[in-house]
């Protein structure tokens, strides 16, 4: 399976706004600045993201990108499903049929297709189960892990010789 960019991007954006604390919505500028990212292409990103319901744009002064739900309530799914396409579905062989604009020849007795439908299964549902919430517990983990090891390095550092 291949993550395209804008789904990373995405994702990262979509993080980002569930990572905000309290209500505060979080503005174009704050995401960007966060995941090193062009204003614009953060606003197409969370445009899509808006358009699938998954996040409500507030407009004003202090206004920015909320959740739409509980991080809980959106799976890693529900935000690829928004940003991409599926890996594998049922019409894919027809509209990538060949350059000669000719049928697929193995159309009617593909022996491959099943294997991209049952990998199409599987993926889709690790990614319904895996929620926003989840992705955002893991990433403090981490964050907090690298920030213990560097508060350490820097404590041995200045350490001082008898």
């Amino acid at each position: 399976m291949k993550v395209t960019a804008q789904e990373e991007f995405g994702l990262r954006c979509l993080l980002q706004v569930a990572a905000a604390t309290g209500d505060e919505p979080v503005t174009l500028t704050e995401i960007g600045s966060r995941e090193a990212m062009t204003v614009p292409h953060v606003a197409k990103v969370m445009a899509l993201l808006r358009h699938a319901g998954l996040v409500e744009s507030m407009r004003g002064r202090s206004g920015g990108y909320v959740l739409s739900r509980a991080a809980d309530r959106i799976s890693v799914l529900d935000a690829l499903r928004a940003l991409g396409e599926r890996l594998f579905d049922a019409e894919y062989c027809e509209r990538y049929h060949g350059p000669d604009d000719a049928a697929c020849v193995h159309s009617g007795a593909c022996s491959i297709r099943p294997v991209w439908s049952q990998i199409e299964t599987i993926v889709s549902d690790v990614l319904r189960r895996t929620t926003i919430a989840e992705l955002l517990r893991t990433e403090e983990g981490a964050m907090r892990a690298s920030l213990d090891v560097r508060q350490r390095s820097s404590a041995l550092l200045h350490i001082e010789p008898k």
